[in-house]
């Protein structure tokens, strides 16, 4: 099941009164509406840089050029981090039907999609030491993926139009497009940690991918990885401007339109109030829980694996924890960079449920630091999910806590006016079955 229809499928256990589509509105509601037209901003301008930087370096590949393009990458993803909490609320980042998804075209897997085959895209190493082949930068022609019913996409010049249409074509893994894939050209194949073969690429817990310069200056493939680079990065801007554009204040055609109708001022396109407060909520309680919690740190401490980690080329996962978990309590408290904004959502929860909520966030917020701070001065992501770190066990009581924590969005959608309903049983899928079952 997507996992977008899921969280619609746990906000529809929410029961909520018949009311007119148009509200007086919901401060809550309003002050949500201000972090994400900020935030998507922010993300779309540091997008710009980024694709600035990667022009400046494919113009002139020289060592400066292609630091300052890494750097360039890793200061998009701060700002993108934070936005990730306003998935899986049916909103324009990707709402799956309806005249949203029409509206915005569910760009989320166009910009975001991981963990990716990088052996799609370019060569690694493999266990022999050989250069793996059979790519998009060594296909001129018609590229194939591997996977089921994967259709040819022709690739002799690569385009923005190319790789959307490669993105995910012939499976999940198949990720041509997005923040990954320029990862992945920027920083090469990082073996830091592998449980399966030898590492013969990189050493060392401080150690992310080592692409050469070579490969954009002397290598036969360099000139078609610096088109890659500049089609990914101008379709990763289009993206985001588009996202961005439904938040905006003012309604121009679409612009504008989703966070009017939110909001109750977009006539017959309104959404309930409550309906978008449940649907909020249980996308909020999905990402922290699901997303973040589940397959972002539990699936690589546990199975453990470098490759599940979530930027794994430029072993920046650290810093994809703290800004996904900032951008999940900036939507609960109402703050963004630090300064509150308005009304929150948890204004309205009891004191007794807000004092669980505050332990829980107390918690998570000194697990998720210490993540940070050893990844700075110790041992990258992949390193502390090794099973015999000293770290392993304190990132699986995070995953626990985060857990929890997107266990208590229930507490939050009653305390906004939804209520529990608990006459449809049981969802089987692993996340908010409890929720809503019998009391």
């Amino acid at each position: 099941m997507k996992k977008t229809l899921l969280a619609l499928a746990v906000s529809a256990s929410f029961a909520i009164a018949p009311m007119a589509y148009a509200h007086a509105g919901n401060h809550a509601l309003e002050t949500y509406a201000q972090i994400a037209d900020a935030n998507y901003n922010d993300a779309l301008a540091d997008a710009k840089d980024l694709q600035a930087a990667i022009q400046a370096f494919t113009s002139d590949p020289t060592e400066e050029n292609f630091d300052a393009a890494k750097k360039a990458w890793l200061k998009s993803r701060e700002s993108y981090g934070t936005t990730e909490v306003f998935r899986l609320s049916n909103g324009p980042i990707d709402a799956e039907e309806g005249w949203v998804a029409k509206a915005y075209g569910n760009l989320e897997g166009q910009l975001n999609a991981w963990p990716l085959d990088e052996n799609m895209i370019d060569y690694t190493i493999d266990a022999n030491g050989q250069k793996t082949s059979g790519n998009i930068i060594d296909t001129v022609g018609r590229f194939t993926p591997g996977g089921e019913d994967a259709k040819a996409v022709d690739v002799t010049a690569i385009t923005a139009d190319a790789l959307a249409e490669l993105n995910e074509d012939g499976g999940e893994a198949n990720v041509s497009t997005g923040y990954h894939a320029i990862e992945f050209l920027l920083w090469g194949q990082d073996q830091d940690y592998a449980n399966f073969i030898k590492d013969g690429v990189t050493n060392g817990a401080m150690v992310a991918g080592q692409r050469p310069l070579t490969d954009f200056t002397t290598d036969k493939g360099a000139d078609r990885r610096k088109a890659y680079l500049n089609a990914a990065a101008n379709k990763l801007v289009a993206d985001l401007q588009q996202v961005a554009s439904a938040w905006a204040e003012k309604v121009d055609g679409n612009k504008g339109l989703y966070r009017a109708a939110l909001l109750g001022k977009a006539g017959d396109k309104n959404i309930d109030e409550k309906t978008a407060i449940k649907q909020i909520a249980g996308g909020m309680g999905m990402f922290i829980k699901s997303e973040l919690a589940n397959e972002r740190v539990a699936v690589a401490v546990l199975t453990p694996s470098e490759e599940d980690e979530h930027s794994c080329f430029s072993d920046n996962t650290h810093r994809d924890l703290v800004k996904n978990y900032e951008g999940f309590k900036n939507a609960l408290f109402g703050t963004y960079k630090g300064k509150k904004v308005g009304d929150a959502f948890i204004d309205k929860v009891s004191a007794d449920e807000k004092a669980k909520i505050m332990d829980l966030v107390k918690k998570i917020d000194e697990e998720v630091e210490n993540v940070d701070k050893v990844a700075k001065t110790e041992a990258h992501f992949d390193y502390q999910i090794k099973p015999d770190s000293k770290w392993a066990k304190g990132i699986v009581a995070m995953k626990n806590n985060m857990r929890k924590l997107g266990d208590q969005m229930i507490a939050v959608a009653k305390a906004n006016g939804v209520r529990r309903e608990s006459r449809l049983g049981k969802i089987s899928h692993g996340f908010y079955s409890q929720i809503i079952s019998e009391s």
